[in-house]
């Protein structure tokens, strides 16, 4: 699937945007794609590229308009289990990270992830994380990074969870305000849906609530799931 190409009728609906919306960005050159025969089509790993990337760089509104779209899919569904907290592993969690450097960062949440047992090829996620970095920080501001794949492969891992580290000392690692960073989210997920809607779910909770205020105050790495679910708990779309 990940060399697969869509039509704009199959890419919009892909990513949850109007296609003429999504025609726009094409247009400007904004997102790889090419046009034949009055149609726009779009290779699928360059569009789930372009689809993360936006989803970290959006706006509070315009994140919230995507995950408005994402949420009420999975309710017409009748998906369970919707937030995210659940996702967080007791083994994948801590709140002693000492590397100083991004690539240090990158190598001990790989290293935190794989302790899951999740984890199907530890050297392959990493370096889907370096290559992620290389092309725009996953740094979203407020100390907090949303690292994941720079191509969702749901073959990485065998099961969806989402690792947690907190730097002992904030790391410069890319944020649009410049601030450095020390909440690190690793999102591991075998969907690609529920991948964007974990990326989606983490950037308004980091830019719509206190999460990294209360990340900071946490003394212990059992305290991380019970925040995340309080935070989820109090936002409202």
């Amino acid at each position: 699937m990940a060399h697969e190409i869509l039509n704009l009728k199959q890419a919009a609906e892909h990513v949850h945007l109007p296609p003429n919306e999504l025609k726009h960005f094409a247009q400007r050159g904004e997102i790889e794609a090419f046009e034949r025969s009055g149609d726009w089509f779009f290779e699928h790993r360059a569009l789930d590229e372009w689809a993360q990337r936006e989803m970290l760089s959006s706006g509070k509104r315009n994140l919230t308009e995507q995950h408005k779209v994402i949420m009420e899919e999975k309710r017409r569904a009748q998906m369970q289990g919707w937030g995210v907290a659940n996702l967080f592993l007791p083994e994948s969690i801590t709140l002693e990270i000492t590397a100083k450097a991004k690539a240090g960062i990158l190598r001990d949440m790989t290293d935190l992830a794989v302790k899951s047992g999740h984890v199907n090829d530890p050297d392959a996620l990493f370096k889907e994380l370096v290559a992620r970095e290389e092309a725009a920080s996953t740094a979203v501001g407020e100390g907090i990074a949303l690292l994941h794949p720079r191509f969702h492969d749901p073959y990485l891992f065998d099961e969806s969870f989402i690792a947690y580290g907190r730097a002992e000392r904030p790391v410069f690692f890319g944020a649009p305000n410049g601030e450095a960073t020390r909440h690190f989210f690793l999102i591991c997920s075998t969907d690609h849906k529920a991948h964007l809607h974990i990326l989606a779910r983490l950037a308004m909770l980091a830019h719509g609530s206190d999460l990294t205020e209360k990340l900071d105050a946490a003394e212990e790495a059992g305290q991380v799931a019970s925040i995340i679910a309080e935070c989820e708990n109090e936002y409202t779309l």
